[in-house]
């Protein structure tokens, strides 16, 4: 059986040290691959590509792929805060690789970074293999009308759909609030509970929960209906 290789790092102290905006914004990108096959892919890898290949290295690790959870500047570079964040248009200057999105995502990623050629489309449910790690992309529409989460034994990676405490915002360009609570109620209803959350940014004192505990927990989860969840969140 393969060995899971799972790293979580947190912008502007992992990476991209010295950079205010990045500390500012407390981004996690993820590393997620097969130990025993030395590969991994990225996950969201912004503002400092370099210093994130490097931590690859230190592993020991090769970048075999990219997996964008959805478009904004701040997960995979591009024009965002008045400046032009980094992220996979200038990996893909020093490394090669299939960047994974979800095919409504395609186009947002594509105006937002200039990559296309490199994008590859998926489908709900999709599995990608890295090594022989088997991961699930989950097509969780709301935040952004591509946006995915990322399920691999036992860990849920789920960029800016939902965090320990709250969820993505509903009131940016391709948000749609109906699907955001069709995501956190029904496409995501399924994760079991004891499933550990890695969300897209440190919001919250910890770095990860259970699910268990974010459903217990997290406000975004507590309306008991699509009219309570709008009237709350909607905006």
């Amino acid at each position: 059986m393969a060995q899971l290789y799972l790293r979580q790092f947190l912008a502007g102290r992992d990476y991209a040290k010295g950079d205010p905006t990045a500390a500012s914004m407390a981004n996690f990108s993820y590393a997620l691959g097969d130990v025993e096959a030395r590969a991994a892919v990225l996950v969201d890898p912004a503002y400092d590509v370099t210093g994130l290949l490097a931590r690859l290295d230190e592993d020991e690790m090769t970048l075999v792929g990219v997996v964008a959870t959805h478009y904004h500047a701040d997960h995979v570079g591009g024009a965002a805060f008045g400046m032009q964040v980094e992220g996979i248009a200038e990996l893909l200057e020093q490394v090669d690789v299939p960047v994974h999105v979800q095919r409504d995502e395609a186009p947002w990623v594509a105006r937002a970074t200039g990559v296309d050629d490199a994008l590859v489309r998926h489908g709900p449910g999709d599995v990608l293999e890295v090594g022989a790690v088997a991961v699930e992309l989950l097509h969780t529409p709301g935040h952004t009308p591509g946006s995915q989460c990322l399920l691999v034994e036992g860990a849920l990676v789920t960029g800016d759909t939902l965090f320990l405490d709250g969820c993505g915002r509903t009131d940016l360009p391709g948000s749609d609030p109906a699907e955001m609570y069709d995501t956190l109620t029904r496409r995501l209803a399924g994760i079991d509970p004891a499933t550990v959350v890695f969300p897209g940014h440190h919001y919250s004192p910890e770095t990860s929960a259970t699910m268990g505990a974010v459903r217990e927990r997290n406000f975004a989860l507590a309306p008991r209906s699509a009219q309570e969840w709008l009237a709350a969140f909607g905006r």
